[in-house]
Order: C-alpha cells, then structure tokens, then sequence
C-alpha cells in the first residue's frame, strides 16, 4: 500500500510542483487547503484543479479566520498589494504565523490519517522575504511537532518536506513540467481576480513570469488586460 502524505496545497505554481513531488515519489496525497480570508481566494478553486490533475485522493478546504486580524495586503484589503518590484525585508504580504498555523493543521490530519509525512511548497531562494519559508523554520517545526504529538513521543518519527528549499523557481517550474504539472490550472498572484486572472506586477507575478523566463517554459498565465 502507498504510504499517506498530507501534501498543503495553496493552488499556486509552488505548491502544485510539491505535490507532483510527493506523487512520485509513492505517497497516496491527501490535499489540505485553507480559506484563511486571502483577496485572492480564486487560487482554492485553482487549487482543487490541481488536486484533480494530479491525483490526490482527497482535499480538504478549511476555513481559518485570519481576515479577523488583519496585519497583510493578502487579509487587509486597506493595505495595498505592492506593485513596485520586489524588495529587501519582509513585505507587507507576509500573513503573521500563517505557514505555522497551517502546518500544524496538517500536522492533526497526518496523525489521525496515520501519516508521517508532510509535504510543504515553501522555498528559500526565490521567496519574497517571509520568515517562515527558511530551512531552520522547517528544522524547528519538524523538532517540535515530534516533541508534541503522541505519533512522535511513540516513536512515529514525523517528516516535514520541503522539497522545493533550495530550488530557483525556475528549477521549480522546470521539475514540475518534468512531472506533469500543468501550471496553466495554477493561480499564483496576490491579487488575482475572481477568474483567477493574474495582475502581472505583484511580487508573486513578477516571480512567477522570472522563472518561466529562466527555465525557458511557455508561460501559460492568464493576465488582466490592461
């Protein structure tokens, strides 16, 4: 039988490569995705297209209340989305604790499934900045979610994945495309209307549209007309 895998999946372009990873390397993936009041809730549905595509056997959409405190562009809509390019330090889109509450989410679900693993999207080299998607982020939540879990203190060791760490995303978009990942079904832009359409000038977009670019992959974004 294949090993269960809770696999978090956003919808975007990286989370969608994880996925595609976990799927080939033999875990049955079980999809969690989050409503936490994102202005870009097109990428759920984006996201249940690429549960689909590649394969999960099931996906969950849970509904966190994260809007209620605000602190982003992605759950304020009175902070704007920047548009100028990306820059130093940590913007305005990091979501305070997200990738923690998340993960520990997923955590729940992998003990009740009996799972020991759990695959992530995060990546450290093209990340716009956010505390949470650095190596010894993962290193530290690894350590405690075996400190806390009865799976853990029983000797279940528990895995966090994060196969995408250290890629460029134009190694992404290239192992992905090597899997089968079709990146057309993905939604990647902070602020992407109710079609899923894409603004181009986000720090995602601009991301997005630079690995496509460097892998040499036909960028199949649909974008506003502007």
């Amino acid at each position: 039988m294949m090993k269960p895998a809770v696999v978090l999946l956003s919808g975007g372009l990286d989370s969608a490569t994880c996925l595609a990873i976990a799927r080939s390397q033999g875990f049955a993936c079980y999809c969690l995705s989050f409503d936490y009041g994102q202005r870009h809730n097109a990428e759920l549905r984006a996201a249940a297209r690429v549960a689909q595509a590649l394969g999960a056997v099931e996906h969950r959409v849970l509904s966190l209340g994260l809007a209620q405190f605000g602190g982003s562009a992605l759950t304020d809509t009175r902070i704007a989305v920047p548009t100028a390019g990306v820059q130093p330090g940590i913007p305005v889109t990091y979501v305070p604790a997200r990738n923690t509450i998340m993960l520990s989410l997923a955590l729940a679900w992998a003990e009740v499934l009996g799972s020991r693993d759990i695959f992530v999207g995060v990546n450290a080299v093209d990340y716009s900045g956010y505390p949470d998607c650095r190596p010894e982020y993962i290193a530290a939540f690894e350590k405690m979610a075996n400190l806390a879990t009865r799976a853990g203190v029983e000797g279940a060791r528990l895995v966090i994945h994060a196969p995408l760490i250290d890629l460029s995303k134009a190694d992404i978009i290239r192992t992905g495309s090597r899997l089968g990942v079709d990146y057309g079904l993905t939604v990647s832009c902070y602020q992407a209307d109710a079609d899923g359409r894409a603004c181009g000038v986000c720090d995602s977009c601009r991301l997005r549209a630079e690995g496509f670019a460097a892998a040499s992959v036909p960028d199949p974004t649909a974008y506003v007309l502007r």
